[in-house]
């Protein structure tokens, strides 16, 4: 039998299947300006493929329901995703799994923050807010939009528009935040966790916008995996992404997001949110 020239062996080696290993991809939902986001999930790349043995690389998207397109077009296989899109996603992708949370994320709250020419002040029993300009955060964000409006439901026995003057959504919480400062909207709903990060670092100028009702606590972040990445990626896989994500203790990484660490989640955790979204509307 003829032998194979020299360089057509190599070739042939080059495309063995461990040569031709998949880069395992992962997306977040875009809560924050995007250039932060990039720094933050690029180091998370650079981790998780230090722990899996594979090329990990982070897909940056526009919004919230283009990450869960991403998801279940299986152009990412792991994503950090908020309550109400991470239950969007499961439903669509049969067999994913909520794999881990946040910490903090086991009870989670929204701000509701005011401008300070309205005149409200921070109080435990729920703002006097009809009448006022009002801004959600993404349309499909559950600590921007899903369990504010919920809480205003609740509390005021109608729906956004017969409360307020107008009502926007601004895309993400940073924003949020910027539109009510500048009186944009004189009131808005917004993650406590970027609200606070932003007071830490300087970025809100508290003499004009105030953080004036805090809601009561529910789950929201969490880490989802699609329930074929054993097959494409091998056996026991998950887990190891799981165990990676569970294990992530770097100080620095942690506060990027920020948590204090990942604990363990599953489906059920999060179906408090699917609830809510039935009630107010937001799924079938």
């Amino acid at each position: 039998m003829k032998r194979l020239p020299k360089y057509l062996a190599l070739l042939l080696i080059a495309l063995t299947p461990a040569a031709m290993a998949e880069t395992f991809t992962f997306t977040a939902i875009p809560d924050e300006d995007e250039s932060q986001l990039r720094t933050r999930f690029e180091k998370v790349a650079d981790y998780l493929e230090t722990q899996l043995g594979v090329e990990v690389k982070y897909v940056p998207v526009k919004s919230y329901s283009a990450a869960v397109t991403a998801f279940r077009n299986n152009q990412v296989q792991l994503a950090w995703f908020g309550g109400l899109s991470g239950v969007q996603a499961r439903r669509l992708v049969p067999g994913s799994e909520a794999i881990a949370q946040g910490f903090e994320d086991q009870f989670f709250k929204s701000y509701f923050i005011a401008h300070h020419s309205t005149g409200l002040e921070h109080s435990a029993n729920f703002p006097a807010i009809g009448g006022y300009t009002f801004t959600f955060g993404s349309k499909d964000s559950t600590s921007g939009r899903l369990m504010p409006q919920f809480f205003l439901e609740r509390n005021l026995g109608k729906r956004p528009d017969d409360v307020f003057k107008r009502v926007g959504f601004s895309g993400d919480h940073s924003r949020t935040v910027a539109q009510v400062e500048a009186g944009v909207y004189q009131v808005g709903a917004v993650n406590y966790k970027v609200w606070d990060a932003m007071v830490e670092a300087g970025k809100v100028d508290t003499s004009k916008v105030k953080v004036v009702w805090e809601s009561p606590v529910y789950p929201d972040y969490q880490w989802t995996v699609r329930g074929d990445v054993d097959k494409r990626f091998g056996e026991g896989f998950k887990a190891k992404v799981t165990q990676a994500l569970l294990e992530m203790k770097d100080p620095e990484l942690l506060a990027s997001f920020p948590r204090q660490s990942f604990v363990p989640a599953d489906n059920e955790d999060f179906q408090p949110v699917e609830d809510v979204a039935k009630a107010i509307g937001l799924i079938d």
